[in-house]
């Protein structure tokens, strides 16, 4: 694909990207900037800790570093009880952003189109109460269409019903990691986690240095960079520690809705299968730099083999 087709079908907002001189985007030399979002809000209570105080402890991690605001992308199944619906409101309540991430969790590549839709809108319904809510769609697993009809027709569907895609630039394994160390939990609860926060903080670290060399590649500059985490064990213990890990090297924290403003968050770029990292999906469009994309996080197996060679 040459540069004008591609400038084409990513969409116009791709058009200020080429400007150094935007207003408001940081460039080359600048500090990179990062905002939490969270997906699914799946709560349970674990043997370390209580769905209650995981969701505190999370919140008081974003409150602690500057009153910082995640987006938190909600499937509606998951809180659709009166045990979790008040977790949730916790948030809504300071302010973070509340976005749609279906009601049942279904996989659209996987699920036809009228089945789709209709949980999406259910999933509007049972949110839109919150002030916070906003339309922002974030697809579970990431995953926007195996075919370009089935996205393209998606694409069409969240213009005229007001959404916007809420992209993640820095996927992960915390999934993964944290059924790791809840085997652990099960197997000895008094184990020492301090391997397991170090091996996660280790990971996250090379995720984002790999997207954001990938972003100053195919954009030019740092995006504002959205990390992909879950409302899990492993994050309630030391999402704290993620955050502290990223000031300290250097990067800003920023709010999510500050983030969803970079332009490059309005790109629709013409790959299929479509999905994934919004900075893999450029690059794939890109037609270049295919051999630096960072390895996907897929099932865990890379993980895996790590996680087993260390012990964890």
């Amino acid at each position: 694909m040459n540069r004008r087709t591609f400038a084409r079908h990513v969409g116009a907002g791709m058009a200020a990207l080429a400007a150094s001189g935007t207003a408001g985007i940081r460039l080359l030399d600048n500090r990179p900037q990062i905002a939490v979002t969270i997906n699914d809000f799946l709560v349970s209570d674990d043997p370390l800790l209580s769905g209650t105080r995981r969701n505190e402890a999370m919140l008081d991690a974003l409150q602690a570093r500057g009153n910082l605001k995640a987006a938190v992308f909600v499937t509606g199944q998951y809180v659709d009880d009166p045990v979790t619906w008040p977790l949730l409101a916790r948030w809504d309540e300071a302010g973070h952003l509340i976005g749609n991430h279906t009601y049942s969790c279904y996989v659209y590549p996987h699920t036809d189109f009228g089945t789709f839709t209709r949980d999406l809108l259910r999933n509007e319904g049972l949110l839109h109460e919150f002030p916070m809510y906003r339309r922002i769609f974030r697809f579970p697993c990431l995953k926007e269409g195996a075919t370009v009809e089935q996205r393209d027709r998606m694409r069409a569907f969240l213009r005229d019903h007001g959404y916007r895609n809420g992209h993640a630039t820095i996927d992960a394994a915390d999934e993964y990691i944290d059924g790791r160390l809840r085997k652990r939990l099960e197997r000895d609860p008094d184990a020492d986690l301090s391997p397991y926060r170090e091996y996660y903080l280790r990971h996250l670290w090379d995720r984002a240095q790999h997207y954001d060399t990938l972003s100053r590649k195919v954009l030019g500059r740092s995006i504002r960079h959205t990390l992909l985490l879950h409302h899990n064990v492993l994050n309630g213990l030391f999402l704290a520690n993620v955050l502290d890990m990223f000031a300290r090297n250097g990067w800003d924290l920023i709010d999510a809705a500050d983030a969803f403003e970079d332009p490059a968050y309005r790109a629709e770029p013409d790959i299929i299968p479509a999905g994934g990292s919004l900075l893999r999906q450029l690059a794939s469009a890109s037609g270049r730099h295919e051999r630096e994309l960072p390895p996907p996080v897929g099932d865990g197996s890379l993980e895996q083999s790590h996680m087993d060679a260390l012990g964890l």
